[in-house]
């Protein structure tokens, strides 16, 4: 028999007197997996951390983490087995970097304190700066310092709030470089983020999140249940007669004219479409200059599933 996932959620739900932040919701991540939570503001993904965390207990439904049911008596079980990075860093600005790992090394218990943040350190490669103040420190280096705080206590499943918000591209790029290395690692990743193109980057699979969830699955199952499969051509100078040139050619359900010299059409099958559409082109004495997978992006499915401001429209 399988083991259990790392995160196995079943109906969850939390509510806040009238107010509902988050119902029904459930998911499992396996191990080892980079799992994103996608959603607008006030849609009920830092909760949810806040929950699996037990940060708080939830109001319907059950979870297990890192191999605990969720509840009061499994609470410490729990925490020893994850970390949870906020959004804000929360360090002792006065502080260095070894310092502020010391310390919170000293409140996880771990057995060698000293030890364990020479490795965090090493993890998020800022040995060389160990002696600096954090309030020294860029946001992008805060960012870093939490990680490796978030590492100290080595978690099977660590929750990312938000971690490159605010950071340029460079040091977003390294949090992604460190990301992408602890699920090599075999670390369970649960990654909530507004950055779509990040969590196209980084996740094995996502969750869409709108106080209920909208869909689950890889980036690409998304696209494929959503959208129609489409081919984009682009010619040297316009067809003379588009509808003729398309009509018949197998695999083509429909098109439409993007620009003038651009056409895009819907397709029930790429491998059988591309080639006869070629032919056809070529048939007709059209110079081809492209034909392609149009190719939609997170972004779109995300758009195509949340079309509100949720927090906004609480107001």
């Amino acid at each position: 028999m399988p083991a259990p996932g790392a995160l196995r959620v079943e109906h969850l739900g939390k509510r806040f007197g009238n107010r509902v932040a988050f119902e029904d919701v459930s998911f499992e991540v396996g191990y080892g997996e980079v799992f994103g939570f996608l959603g607008p503001n006030g849609a009920g993904k830092t909760t949810t951390v806040r929950v699996l965390g037990t940060l708080i207990a939830p109001t319907s439904g059950s979870a297990v983490v890192a191999g605990f049911p969720l509840g009061t008596e499994n609470d410490q079980a729990v925490r020893a087995r994850i970390s949870i990075m906020p959004e804000s860093p929360g360090l002792y600005l006065r502080l260095s970097v070894a310092e502020n790992l010391r310390c919170f090394a000293r409140l996880y218990g771990v057995a060698d304190p000293e030890e364990r943040t020479g490795r965090a350190l090493e993890a998020v490669r800022l040995t060389d700066r160990a002696k600096d103040p954090c309030g020294s420190l860029s946001k992008g280096l805060r960012q870093r310092v939490a990680l490796a705080r978030a590492l100290l206590n080595e978690p099977v499943v660590l929750f990312l709030d938000e971690p490159t918000s605010g950071l340029d591209p460079v040091a977003t790029r390294e949090v992604h470089e460190l990301v992408a290395g602890l699920r090599s690692q075999g670390v369970t990743i649960f990654l909530t983020t507004h950055r779509l193109e990040e969590a196209e980057r980084l996740c094995d699979r996502v969750a869409i999140l709108s106080t209920t969830l909208r869909m689950t699955g890889r980036p690409d199952e998304l696209r494929d249940r959503l959208f129609s499969k489409a081919l984009e051509v682009r010619t040297r100078v316009p067809l003379a007669e588009p509808g003729s040139t398309f009509a018949g050619v197998p695999g083509v359900g429909g098109w439409g004219q993007s620009a003038p010299n651009a056409y895009t059409l819907t397709v029930t099958d790429v491998e059988v479409a591309a080639p006869a559409l070629a032919r056809a082109l070529v048939g007709a004495g059209a110079d081809i200059l492209a034909i392609a997978e149009a190719r939609r992006s997170l972004e779109d499915v995300y758009l195509e599933l949340i079309g509100e401001d949720v927090e906004a429209g609480r107001r």
